[in-house]
């Protein structure tokens, strides 16, 4: 009788572990997205296409058609600085140099087609749409440099506002008694914004084995911020020579508060010649057609 219990108890054993073997064992991600593509109508696979964003499905493949003839005629000092600026802009929408070149080339035919059809065609005017052709054309090819430098600037003046509490942190941090690099990492868990994803990119090359003082100082020409340029070229120094880097935190958190607090006097200085352009435009005239209004009918009906 206790054989045939034993016999049993391990001929269950033996269905149990091979029931959860086989339920462990999982497909392949990669062949089981082949055999769902596989199994997509051209109806499916269009809807999937429509599914993605607009300037995905258009503008980029057209973009990268055009960028070839438009990189051949462009020089590599325009490439280079053209890199550097949609390094500043944070590589909106992870467009390459070949992408923006090609989004250039798609505003000039735009803007030169669309007002030539206007004013030449429809107008009747072919010499004023050529004209008004090659003008709208020089403003589709500049206005993506404006939009660019805007967010150039915005993202400059977001790292410029988030350094004294990112720093204040990381001062914290360091106190507390945590290594820099760890300090860095907890201020890219607990905070977010241009300034946080610069730091996350640079412990990133850190990982992968970039030295730390040259993946800091590759911060500087993507962001061209004068107070996180000075403050990693402190930190730079200090690890250099040996210097406590809880005394340079100190002393660069100390620095950059008196900073925020002149920009902030400054901007309140500058307030009331703000504020003159709208009286001027908009609340004089008021009053002086509530004032010298009724005066105005008195004297046109006295002359009447």
């Amino acid at each position: 009788m206790d054989g045939i219990l034993v016999a049993a108890a391990a001929a269950l054993a033996i269905i149990l572990i091979t029931i959860g073997i086989a339920g462990a064992r999982e497909e392949d991600p990669l062949k089981a997205r082949l055999s769902q593509l596989g199994q997509m109508t051209a109806k499916d696979l269009q809807e999937l296409e429509l599914q993605q964003p607009f300037f995905d499905r258009t503008i980029k493949p057209l973009a990268a058609r055009l960028s070839g003839a438009v990189a051949r005629i462009t020089s590599s000092s325009f490439s280079d600085r053209t890199e550097k600026r949609l390094a500043q802009a944070g590589n909106p929408g992870d467009m390459k140099v070949a992408d923006w070149l090609g989004i250039k080339a798609i505003g000039t035919g735009v803007g030169g087609g669309v007002l030539f059809i206007l004013f030449g065609i429809l107008g009747g005017n072919i010499t004023q749409g050529l004209l008004l052709g090659v003008i709208g054309a020089m403003i589709g090819y500049i206005g993506p440099e404006f939009w660019l430098g805007g967010r150039v600037k915005k993202r400059q003046k977001g790292i410029i506002l988030q350094i004294p509490d990112a720093l204040d942190l990381l001062t914290i941090s360091v106190r507390a008694g945590l290594g820099f690099d760890a300090a860095l990492g907890k201020v890219v868990e607990k905070m977010k914004g241009p300034l946080v994803d610069e730091f996350r990119r640079a412990l990133a090359e850190v990982r992968v084995g970039k030295a730390r003082r040259e993946a800091l100082r590759d911060i500087v020409p993507r962001t061209e911020v004068q107070p996180l340029t000075n403050f990693i070229g402190a930190i730079i120094q200090a690890e250099q020579l040996g210097v406590s880097i809880s005394k340079v935190l100190q002393v660069q958190s100390e620095q950059l508060r008196i900073e925020r607090r002149q920009r902030a006097e400054e901007q309140a200085a500058q307030a009331p010649i703000k504020m003159l352009f709208p009286l001027v435009g908009c609340i004089f005239p008021s009053l002086f057609a509530v004032i010298l209004g009724p005066a105005l009918i008195l004297i046109m009906q006295n002359l009447g």
